[in-house]
């Protein structure tokens, strides 16, 4: 079964909170880091992307960059200051987004069992980015950056953890992006029997975002255990900062495609070649809300493309709308065989929407732009549960979790 465990957070202050939150590091540039920060000198912007305090084009792996991390969070810890709660709890994470609203728990996850696969994962990591997170979480001696998991709802839990929403809130502000941000410290007692139900009712946690961020905690534990020689495996170096949120409260957004050329063709050879497996049809706009169909942006027009091919016998990969793209048009007409590293196909974020892609197709830069239906979470853990991967750039999560509102030492 999984756990949830309680853990001593380290916090700001209530009245720092919005200013010492963060958007995610892997969501920004450094520019835009540098933007989003600019003025705020408690924003844990300057932790997760400490080049930006650094000289212009600095290597982002270079060492010197991990040690300006590692200063800036003992500058933010003394001067917001971050506190660390001197009892073990769980927290109660609340998100709110143009009107929807998601509820999670924030607790410690075990490395081992990321290691073991009670911690379900759906997509491969890069070598790259592992090392790069696991070198920041050994200079901070610290997860302040939270693993983002899903599980299949139960009810004893969601009624707790509704009945204690019903208290004041630790921490309530809207960031500069419009999100509603709510946070509740759960007392010891209480968080010790929320963290029982969790081992009790929850078989596996499956990763929804932050499958770099788990694989790097996993990584740590490694690296601590013989420097520490204790063996202890509740040591804190085996957990990791994890929010858990039931799979009803979740949404997902579509991964769009941006393609920068045809392959060779025009726009005339490109949709007779299509059409010999999908029936394509005019479209008035982008939105797309049915599976197994996709639309594309051609020629400053919208079509939409519905598969001629038998779907009913694809398996859980196959059947994904991002698999069928792949195989059926990205490989086969417009020669992309590896999205990971092909340098013609970009990926934009469904929270830009499908004006974005017409933005990005008129603008030149691209030839063709394709909008996707949104996986949804019961695919997401069906594919999980096979021990399969998804195609990359599947999913988009929306609101995205905040750095250093509760960070975790060891």
């Amino acid at each position: 079964m999984a756990r949830l465990l309680a853990f001593h957070g380290l916090l700001p202050t209530p009245e720092r909170a919005a200013q010492v939150s963060a958007v995610p590091y892997d969501v920004v540039n450094s520019e835009e880091a540098a933007v989003l920060a600019e003025g705020n000198p408690l924003s844990f912007l300057h932790v997760s992307r400490p080049e930006i305090d650094m000289e212009k084009g600095i290597d982002l792996y270079d060492d010197r960059v991990y040690a300006q991390s590692k200063a800036a969070f003992e500058r933010i810890c003394r001067e917001a200051p971050l506190k660390l709660d001197e009892e073990r709890h769980l927290y109660i994470y609340e998100l709110t987004m143009k009107g929807r609203s998601q509820t999670g728990v924030i607790g410690a996850a075990s490395a081992a069992e990321y290691r073991s696969g009670v911690i379900k994962k759906h997509e491969k990591t890069r070598q790259d980015k592992e090392d790069d997170r696991t070198r920041q979480v050994m200079a901070l001696r610290s997860h302040t950056g939270p693993a983002f998991f899903t599980y299949r709802d139960q009810a004893e839990i969601n009624a707790l953890v509704n009945a204690e929403k019903q208290s004041p809130a630790l921490f309530d502000f809207v960031s500069a992006d419009g999100v509603g941000h709510r946070l509740w410290r759960i007392d010891a007692q209480k968080s010790e029997k929320l963290a029982s139900l969790y081992e009790k009712l929850v078989p596996v946690f499956y990763i929804a975002d932050g499958h770099h961020r788990s694989a790097a905690a996993a990584r740590t534990a490694i690296e601590c255990a013989p420097r520490d020689g204790s063996g202890d495996p509740d040591a804190e170096y085996n957990y990791f900062l994890a929010v858990a949120f039931p799979a009803s409260e979740l949404a997902i957004m579509p991964y769009n495609r941006v393609v920068k050329s045809l392959n060779h063709m025009d726009g005339a050879q490109f949709l007779a070649a299509l059409g010999k497996e999908y029936r394509i049809t005019p479209a008035a706009d982008g939105e797309v809300s049915e599976p197994c169909r996709f639309k594309f942006y051609l020629d400053h027009k919208w079509y939409l493309a519905e598969p001629e091919f038998d779907v009913s016998k694809l398996g859980v990969i196959d059947a994904l709308d991002a698999s069928m793209l792949q195989q059926h048009v990205l490989a086969p007409l417009l020669g992309i065989g590896d999205p990971r590293t092909d340098k013609n196909i970009s990926f934009v974020g469904g929270i830009r929407g499908t004006q974005e892609l017409v933005k990005l197709v008129d603008s030149g830069k691209f030839a063709i732009a394709f909008s996707m239906p949104a996986v949804t979470v019961d695919q997401l853990m069906k594919i999980a549960d096979a021990n399969e991967i998804m195609p990359p750039k599947s999913t988009w999560f929306e609101p995205k979790l905040r750095d250093g509102l509760v960070s975790h030492n060891f």
